[in-house]
């Protein structure tokens, strides 16, 4: 199929709309079969439940142009799964895997016009949500609900190259011990607005949360979890009932266990102890790593030894392994790699 006159290498980070969407409603107990629409727009109650009282979630995923010319996604099964358990926190219906599965395929499958080129540095972003539709006035779930992809081509995070990130220690926390900060809800990424706006306009491009009970304890930032490394090159994740478990961290993981030969600790991480990493990043669907070169904590700057104009050698490698299973350039585990054409 032949490309869109699309710009790849200056595409920057946000919404182009594509020629096909995936929606399937479900109405009286039961999902309907789906179908892919060409309609991007969404037509609803003033009283949806997603709009009184923001019953709704999603997922994030990209579609890729390997080396070898194929489409390809990154391990949707864990996005289906993440959105089940999103679905059932939420009092949402769970809309099937194998169904998530597929509706990810053919998205991208009618869209392929608009898949990047291999080279390009530019992916095909998708946007699974599932939503309450119908009319909602008392404090209740929706009894109708609305389950879409759609896609749109995203150029990388970076621009220009890597530049470590400096992030301050945030006053605000992002979820509550009992709340739903191990969800894709939407109302979490609401709570941190304010938040990543006060921080931008302090000169910050990030927040770190503490854990909201005792506020010693690393967390995550409003859309990405951390990423340690200590200076004997042992990889170090923070453990929490109340961070979301990211797909990426997951994967990096077994990248650091089993491809790079590296000791991971995923435990607890206490902020007194940050100033004696070597290195540290953020990770996440829409840059696989972000390096962090600084961190503030009301004016007290811990500076990582890796410092502000590169990414550390150690997330460099889990950076440039993960990237090469993604594009086709290393062979990946069993399972991790969904071919679509």
């Amino acid at each position: 199929m032949e490309k869109k006159n699309i710009d790849w290498g200056n595409l920057g980070f946000s919404y182009m709309e594509t020629d096909k969407r995936f929606v399937s409603n479900f109405k009286d107990g039961a999902w309907d079969e789906g179908a892919l629409i060409s309609d991007g727009n969404v037509t609803m109650s003033e009283c949806a439940c997603v709009l009184q009282y923001a019953q709704t979630c999603f997922e994030g995923l990209k579609a890729y142009t390997t080396q070898d010319g194929h489409i390809v996604t990154f391990r949707p099964d864990l996005n289906a799964e993440r959105m089940e358990a999103s679905a059932k926190r939420l009092e949402m219906p769970v809309f099937p895997k194998e169904r998530f599965i597929d509706a990810v395929v053919q998205v991208v499958a009618a869209n392929e016009a608009y898949v990047p080129p291999f080279g390009s540095g530019a992916t095909l972003y998708l946007r699974p949500y599932m939503y309450g539709k119908n009319a909602v006035i008392g404090v209740k779930p929706a009894d109708e609900f609305e389950f879409r992809v759609f896609c749109t081509p995203v150029g990388p995070y970076f621009k220009g190259g890597v530049k470590p990130l400096t992030i301050r220690v945030s006053d605000f926390d992002r979820a509550a011990p009992n709340g739903t900060g191990h969800i894709k809800a939407g109302l979490n990424y609401a709570m941190s607005l304010h938040a990543i706006v006060s921080a931008h306009e302090e000169g910050y491009d990030e927040n770190l949360y503490l854990d909201p009970k005792t506020r010693t304890k690393v967390e995550e930032t409003g859309g990405a979890n951390f990423l340690f490394v200590t200076k004997d090159n042992k990889v170090v994740t923070p453990k929490s009932g109340s961070i979301l478990p990211s797909i990426t961290r997951r994967s990096l993981v077994h990248v650091a266990k089993e491809y790079l030969g590296l000791e991971v600790e995923e435990r607890e991480v206490y902020l007194d102890e940050v100033k004696d990493f070597a290195e540290c990043g953020l990770c996440g669907t829409a840059a696989v790593i972000s390096p962090v070169g600084k961190i503030v904590d009301h004016g007290k700057e811990i500076c990582l030894p890796s410092g502000m104009t590169q990414m550390g050698p150690i997330t460099k490698k889990l950076y440039d392994t993960l990237t090469g299973i993604q594009m086709g350039r290393i062979e990946a585990p069993e399972g991790w790699i969904r071919v679509i054409k």
